[in-house]
């Protein structure tokens, strides 16, 4: 034959001369072989033998196929049998198929010609004493021959098409069973005895999803101990048939494994179940059916065992022991080939196992619709109940049945167990992923091989499947559910009602409504609200009122219930549930926040969205919200400052969020924040507002260009050290051009406008600004220019003044105005030389009366946040009189903030260091007690009760355990820093 020739072939998907020394296609197929090539002509002899070449060209491997159908033909001469029919097309491209992708059945086909006809889809029953080869009594290797047959018939409906991947495994799994069974007639016949023995289908046989080659896991259970002997006999026998037929049987699931007995009775598995089982083994007798021999033992011990495998998850180490097992099948794995072991390496099929028996031991204690043996239908009822979502249920389902279909293909070429996807880095890997392509379909195109596309699909499934696995196995509610019992998961309402009271619930039949409203029906919705409920009633149980926490959620299902994301973000996303859970249980503030806006709960989904944003992203923010509203000719500034508002809705609830799980052990984000970080948040999230709205009132009011206007933050604004109920203290500074007519009117119509804007009712925490402490208070101008200030504040400043300055910062408006101004105010807040005698007795004086007159009647001096003995205005007044006497001469004193001048004072002497911690602690204490009551409360309040529901939520929120210890530790804090208060006003 020539090249050219051998060239012409190709076209058919013969491989080209030389490339394989086994390679003779032009030789088969010419006339001194099968006479289908016309070598005169370089082209199929006829048309019937261009169908047949097209037909061989179609299947794995053209040149495999070709040389066992030669093979074939020339074994049924030798026997005297006709050649295979192939005009006849169903059994012609069955028996082509076989050929081109398993050289073991192809030589089982030479060494059995005859079998050729088994093609042709005639069943074969192994059980069946009538089944071809088996006479009576039968023989070990006709079973094995029995067995091959059937085997072929599996094999070319699996290739051909005509079952899919669930089908293909039933019928390997129900061949395993008809040979368990033959097998055990043979034994049992052979031993002339009967004893009650049930052979007991484990792993993939157990479960219907066997594949072509595998052991098949089985478990021996005899009815009584006289049975043992007997039974052991007769297992042992089963064992040796089943080896020399098909496959090894592997016993090793039984318990202890190959050190304990081949066969205990059902009493002894029942007693080693209850007491020394781990969850590996419960998790493999979700696979467990009957396969051979007694069925009534079989059913005994299976109704035995039930009951324990439905309890196993509730072991505290349950869910965490499945996920260690999943961790050392990858670690055992050998590092050359890992990452082509469709099996057990990552994105393999154990990932989508474990992640699914995971799911029905922690679910399916209550429901029985999970209690599925095969992978399949347990995720297909896990969708359907709503446990797993139907997009990642599709998705696993899709890289199940790739990766069966992947393993099925690998191991038909030699029948020999194998998961590892050839490497390409050799001739022969690089035919035998071709081959593997092409049995599973691909064909190469322009530009890419047909290995190139299986490689592409599955390396796409095997990376879904891994971040399916990973979302799944160690999804957080998974623990949550399973540590609620069984008997909590379905109660009746009279044994519901008495659980919610012991559970701490002061409303039992009102939360009973709520739970009905919930999960009444038959939806899907209402589904997963039953898989989601007992852990959140638990979690609400944990907060000093649970009603309040279960009316909430209620209201934001109510609210979000019908959208496509709620719902499955709960179940789905992470700690994102129990995060909920604590948040409404525990932070009427942010509950009222995520009220009135559901989405915000998406923050709770990702640890980074639980970290205050930038001052610089912010800004960014929220200039983009009121700019959508403002830019045209149509602007419309009321939209505009409802867009900033709704925009600083967002961040509020973000940093309480973040706030309220701080101290939330396993629920904190992984960088919780601290009191330092909520009070920046919170004055980035008001400076951002402020300069939105400013712009929006130079909008509103037509401001000219020419008019500079500047807010200055103070208080705590100014100190960047906001909490939750602060109003925003600020003073407004303008200057103008000179061409600018009426400036001063101008700019006090955009301070107004800012104001009102601002304090338009909405459905958000209001800002306030508060501008009284401007010069003269109420009763000077809202606005001035800068050299009015400059002009008061040189005749008529006084000490409290200068005080109040020492936190003046711009947070808003033109930067350099802003920078002049605090220039100004340098001079009056740092004055050359210090305070006099006197200043330091005013201050002093002030002080005092401050706190026999501002602190409120019947509020406790001892436990009041703000004015309070070591609270934050002592620590403050204290600071601020150190900054007054010394910010001349000390930099580090010039700064807004209390903890930074605390720091630099001890840094040059002014403050030893028990008196600088003693401050500082103090300081932080008030101010996370303030915040946390405020998130409990829903509003704001100085006073730190002494009892009561509101106490509980703070020590809570404080990361505190008991309100007494709690209560003795803010009053020692307090004490300490009352001392180190009064040894500074005094000096």
């Amino acid at each position: 034959m020539t090249r050219t020739t051998t060239g012409r072939l190709t076209r058919y998907g013969f491989a080209p001369a030389g490339d394989d020394p086994r390679t003779a296609a032009a030789d088969l197929l010419g006339p001194a072989g099968l006479g289908w090539w016309d070598p005169a002509r370089q082209a199929p002899a006829d048309a019937t033998a261009e169908t047949l070449l097209h037909a061989l060209g179609r299947t794995a491997d053209p040149d495999q196929a070709l040389r066992q159908l030669h093979r074939v033909a020339a074994a049924a001469a030798r026997d005297g049998l006709p050649p295979p029919a192939l005009a006849d097309a169903r059994l012609r491209d069955r028996l082509f198929a076989v050929l081109g992708a398993s050289s073991a059945l192809g030589d089982h086909l030479v060494a059995h010609p005859d079998d050729v006809v088994v093609l042709d889809g005639a069943a074969i029953r192994l059980d069946d004493p009538a089944a071809p080869g088996l006479g009576a009594p039968a023989t070990v290797a006709a079973l094995r021959r029995v067995y091959r047959q059937a085997l072929l018939g599996i094999a070319a409906d699996d290739l051909t098409g005509a079952r899919d991947v669930a089908p293909t495994m039933a019928a390997l799994s129900a061949l395993a069973d008809h040979t368990l069974r033959a097998a055990y007639r043979m034994a049992a016949t052979e031993q002339g005895a009967a004893p009650r023995l049930a052979v007991v289908a484990m792993g993939k046989c157990g479960a219907d999803e066997l594949n072509y080659v595998s052991d098949v896991d089985v478990v021996f259970v005899a009815e009584a101990d006289e049975d043992l002997p007997a039974a052991t006999r007769l297992a042992t026998r089963l064992m040796e048939i089943c080896g020399f037929v098909a496959w090894p049987v592997d016993a090793a699931l039984r318990p202890e494994g190959a050190r304990g007995p081949l066969v205990r009775t059902r009493s002894s598995y029942q007693a080693y179940y209850g007491r020394w089982a781990r969850t590996w083994e419960f998790q493999a007798l979700l696979k467990a059916r009957y396969a051979a021999g007694d069925a009534a033992v079989a059913a005994d011990w299976h109704a035995a065992l039930a009951p324990l495998v439905w309890r196993a998850a509730e072991r505290p180490e349950a869910v965490a022991d499945v996920r260690a097992m999943r961790r050392r099948i990858l670690d055992q794995l050998p590092a050359d080939g890992a990452d082509r072991e469709i099996k057990r390496g990552p994105g393999g099929l154990r990932d989508i196992e474990f992640a699914v028996q995971l799911l029905q031991l922690v679910h399916g204690r209550t429901d029985e619709s999970l209690r599925a043996r095969g992978t399949l239908p347990a995720l297909r009822a896990l969708v359907a109940g709503g446990y797993v979502g139907r997009a990642d249920g599709e998705a696993l389902i899709a890289g199940y049945e790739f990766l069966r279909r992947v393993e099925h293909r690998l191991q038909l070429q030699s029948l020999r167990r194998t998961h590892t996807v050839p490497a390409a880095d050799t001739p022969e890997g690089a035919a035998a992923l071709r081959r593997l392509a092409h049995a599973l379909g691909f064909r190469g195109g322009p530009g890419h091989s047909a290995a190139d596309a299986f490689h592409a699909q599955w390396r796409g499934h095997a990376a879904e499947v891994r971040r399916l696995h990973a979302k799944l196995l160690y999804r957080p509610l998974l623990e949550a559910v399973a540590r609620v019992p069984a008997a909590a998961l379905r109660l009746t309402p009279e044994a519901a009602g008495r659980r919610l009271e012991l559970l701490g619930y002061g409303d039992p039949a009102g939360a009973l409504r709520h739970i009905e409203a919930l999960t009444g029906g038959l939806s899907r919705r209402a589904a997963i609200q039953r898989t989601l409920l007992p852990v959140l009633l638990q979690e609400f149980a944990d907060a000093p009122e649970p009603d309040r926490g279960l009316l909430a959620y209620r209201q934001v299902s109510d609210a979000l219930g019908t959208t496509s994301w709620f719902l499955r973000l709960l179940r789905d996303g992470g700690p994102v549930a129990r995060r909920l859970a604590r948040v409404l249980g525990h932070a009427r503030y942010a509950t009222d926040l995520l009220a009135r806006d559901p989405e915000a709960l998406r923050l709770l989904a990702e640890d980074a969205a639980l970290r205050p944003r930038s001052a610089a992203a912010l800004r960014e923010t929220f200039a983009a919200a009121v700019g959508r509203h403002l830019d045209g000719p149509d602007g419309d500034p009321v939209a505009a400052v409802r867009a900033a508002r709704a925009v600083r809705r967002r961040e509020l609830f973000r940093v309480a969020g973040a706030d309220a799980l701080a101290h939330a052990a396993d629920l904190a984000p992984a960088a919780p924040v601290d009191v330092d970080t909520v009070c920046a948040g919170l004055t980035d999230v008001a400076d951002a507002t402020l300069a939105a709205a400013l712009r929006v009132a130079r909008a509103a009011t037509g401001a000219p260009d020419g008019l500079r206007f500047a807010l200055i933050g103070m208080g705590r604004l100014g100190g960047r050290e906001l909490s939750y109920p602060s109003d925003a203290d600020v003073l407004f500074v303008y200057d103008a051009a000179p061409e600018v007519p009426d400036a001063a009117a101008a700019a006090h119509a955009v301070a107004q406008r800012l104001r009102d804007l601002l304090a338009m009712p909405a459905p958000d925490p209001p800002l306030v600004v508060d501008a009284d402490l401007r010069p003269e208070g109420r009763q000077g101008p809202l606005v001035r220019s800068l050299d009015a200030y400059a002009a008061y504040y040189r005749r008529w400043s006084q000490v409290w003044e200068a005080q109040a300055l020492l936190r003046a910062r711009t947070v808003a408006g033109d930067a350099g105005l802003g920078d002049r101004f605090l220039a100004l105010a340098d001079r009056i807040r740092y004055p050359e030389g210090g305070l006099t005698g006197a200043q330091v007795v005013e201050i002093r004086r002030i002080k005092a009366r401050v706190e026999t007159e501002r602190l409120p009647r019947g509020a406790d001096p001892a436990t009041h946040t703000k004015l309070g003995r070591g609270g934050l205005a002592d620590v403050e007044w204290a600071v601020q009189l150190l900054q007054l006497r010394h910010g001349h001469a000390v930099p580090g004193l010039r700064t807004t903030g209390t903890i930074p001048a605390l720091d630099a004072a001890r840094a040059v002497g002014l403050l030893p260091a028990a008196d600088t911690e003693a401050l500082a602690a103090a300081w932080r204490q008030a101010t996370a007690v303030r915040n946390a009551l405020t998130l409990v409360r829903g509003k704001a309040t100085d006073q730190l009760p002494r009892h009561g529901v509101d106490l509980a939520g703070a020590v809570a929120l404080c990361g505190g355990d008991d309100p007494g210890e709690f209560l003795d530790g803010y009053l020692r804090v307090a004490r300490h820093a009352r001392a180190a208060v009064e040894r500074i006003m005094n000096d």
